[in-house]
Formats: structure tokens, sequence, C-alpha cells
């Protein structure tokens, strides 16, 4: 029998490589064939067992160990069921054997109160998740993409990749588009003074990948002056290369001179727009000491239950008059129109450069650590 080679993560700290049997599919279903699997903060906090997320709603979960991580994915339709080939591309595209895809990871029910209010964001109260809530226990156990094959259900949100965006640049395309919280502060946008206008500062704390990819987005929407904190100086040189316009290093400043030079830059007012993505709960506050008055700060990157940080209501919130806006996960409708905006730009943006670590799936431990290092940036696995 046919054996498909899988990464999993077995208990925090550990990582085995397995194999699974190569399943059989079933009409309205698919096989991918991986080509590249980026390793996000998810799963960095995933392998540190730091497992709960959605913490106080209805989709409150623990990621349910043993699983195959790898919720960025892409790759080539390897088998597809008959049904599946007219029904599971989210625009009514025919897919076919050999067509290149990405997955959005998540797998909404699309009958609890907030799939029928809530448009596009899948803020579903039975929410699922690729490589990051389905346990690979069960069969048929490929449902992550640090494996040879990924199994795909009818009920995936499944794109197909324009034939010019080769892999190790589709596969940014799930954090690309997580960036469309800057699409939400657009939403916001009014000649009073909120939400994000042409030529704004925007201010993006943490520069890994998700953090690069706001910088990408904000300078393709008409920031003006874009600020990067990171500890990293080879990420902080990367943003740079990007478009970032001032970078500062938080092991080589203080959170007062920080909050100073913010202020400095912007005629004493702060940001306009700040952006957390760092994943860490203590610089929330920090954030907001840099955002001006009416400014909006937007809470990303801290996808797991973690520390509890203190704010005063008073000073962070109401004195300023901030908007504080928590937005998880992100729209499986920008997929579509995040493909287009990177196939527009694949001559202008060096989207290539952001891949700077491929490992094979045996060495996917060492690929895990070499995420957490300071001097990387998306880290892949490439089976």
């Amino acid at each position: 029998m046919k054996k498909v080679k899988a990464a999993v993560i077995t208990r925090p700290g550990e990582i085995e490589i397995q194999e699974f049997p190569y399943p059989s599919i079933k009409e309205s279903d698919m096989l991918v064939k991986i080509e590249m699997s980026g390793i996000c903060g998810t799963d960095k906090h995933t392998y540190k067992g730091e497992l709960r997320q959605y913490a106080g709603t209805a989709a409150e979960e623990d990621v349910p160990l043993p699983v195959i991580p790898g919720h960025e994915n892409v790759g080539v339709v390897a088998e597809i069921g008959k049904v599946a080939k007219k029904n599971l591309e989210f625009y009514g595209q025919e897919l076919r054997e050999g067509d290149r895809v990405v997955i959005c990871p998540d797998i909404i029910c699309g009958r609890c109160w907030y799939c029928r209010h809530i448009a596009a964001y899948p803020w579903c109260e039975n929410i699922k998740s690729y490589g990051v809530t389905i346990s690979c226990s069960d069969p048929p156990h490929l449902f992550g993409g640090w494996a040879e094959y990924m199994y795909i259900t009818s009920n995936t949100f499944v794109f197909k990749v324009p034939p010019e965006i080769p892999p190790e640049v589709a596969v940014l395309t799930e954090p690309l588009v997580v960036t469309y919280h800057l699409d939400k502060a657009k939403e916001f946008y009014s000649l009073g003074g909120e939400g994000f206008g042409t030529g704004d500062t925007i201010l993006i704390q943490g520069v890994g990948p998700l953090g690069l990819c706001h910088i990408i987005k904000a300078r393709i929407m008409g920031a003006g002056q874009i600020i990067a904190i990171d500890r990293s100086e080879y990420r902080l040189k990367m943003a740079k290369d990007f478009g970032a316009d001032v970078v500062l290093n938080v092991e080589k400043t203080t959170e007062e001179e920080r909050i100073e030079k913010v202020k400095n830059l912007t005629k004493g007012r702060g940001a306009d727009i700040v952006v957390e993505c760092a994943g860490v709960p203590e610089v929330v506050r920090e954030g907001i000491e840099m955002l001006r008055k009416g400014g909006m700060y937007f809470e990303v990157g801290n996808y797991v239950e973690g520390k509890e940080v203190s704010l005063s209501p008073h000073r962070h919130m109401l004195a300023k008059s901030i908007r504080l806006i928590g937005m998880t996960n992100h729209p499986y409708t920008g997929y579509g129109p995040t493909l287009e905006l990177i196939r527009r730009y694949l001559d202008t943006i060096p989207f290539k450069r952001i891949v700077t670590h491929r490992y094979k799936i045996e060495k996917a431990k060492d690929a895990m650590l070499k995420s957490m290092e300071l001097e990387s940036m998306k880290v892949v696995i490439v089976p």
C-alpha cells in the first residue's frame, strides 16, 4: 500500500515524521500534492504548547494533538472527484489534475448565527482549520500541509492560482489575505479623521512575515509614512526594502524613546493606524501610547490565549477616543483579490525574497526552530 509522509506535532516540543495510508477520495473531494507550506506564528504556538484559540467564544478550543501542521499551503491537484471538478473552486472555475491551488484553511458550518450574519470573516461557532484544529488521528489523516499530500473536503474554499504566480509566491497568499485588516480600516475612513486615509502614518509592531505583508499592503493602499518596530535587524532591513520609511529596534531603544520618536515623526500626534503583528501581549499598551487621538489600533498577532496586560480605560481608551479593534482570522473572499494583487505586482515587488529558508519534511523540527530565529523571514516546508 502506498504511504504518505508527514510531519506531526505529537505533543508540545515534539515533531515526529510519520507515514499515513494514501487515501481514496470521494467524488466531492480532492487530493492536493503539496508544493510548499509556510510556517506561521500559530504553528510556533502549537509547538510551544500554547494551544487555546478563540478563548471566551463558542469556538474556544485547544489544538487537538496530534496534528499535521501547515495552513499556508500551495499545491497542485493530484486527484479530484467528478463532483469536485465543477463545484470545489470558489469562483466556479473547473479544476483539473495539475492545476495549482491555494486553500483557505478555515471550514465553516454555514448555519450558526455568525455564518448567517457576518459576511466573509469566518467567525463560525463551529470553525475547523486545516493544519491547526483538525487532528490527524482519524482517517483520512492528511489535514495539514506539512505532508506530501493533503486531503481537501467538499466544504473547503479552494482558489485556482494564476499560471504566472510561482509556488514560492503563492505560498504567501494566506498571510497577505490577513492584511485585510487594512481594508477594514479603509471602511472606517471619513473626512472626520477616522480610519485609514491616503497619506496616513501606519505603524507595524513586529515585522516577521505577517508584519512584512502588512507593510506591502499599506504601501499599495496609499499609506504615507510607514514605521516598523521589531527586535531583529535582519527583519527591519527587509522592512525597509519592502517599503518602511522608519525602523525602530526594540533592543536598541527604550519604550519611552520609541514613543517619543513616533510622536516626533508625526508632529506630536502619533500614528493614525497601529497594527500589532508581534504576537506579544506586552506590546499592546505601548502601541496604544503611539497612537494619535481618534486613531485605530488593530490587534492581529495574539492568536492564542496568552498573558494578560493592564490598560487604563481612561488613558488608553476614553481620553484618546481610540478605535480598538480585534480582528481574528481573515476573509475567505480576500483570496481572489489578493491573488490578482500579487499577479499585478509580480514585476515590481520582490515577493520571492520573503521565503528565506526551505526544509524537507524530514527536517520539519529544524524548520520550526529556524522560524523562531531572528535571522529568518518566511520558512517553508517543501515536501
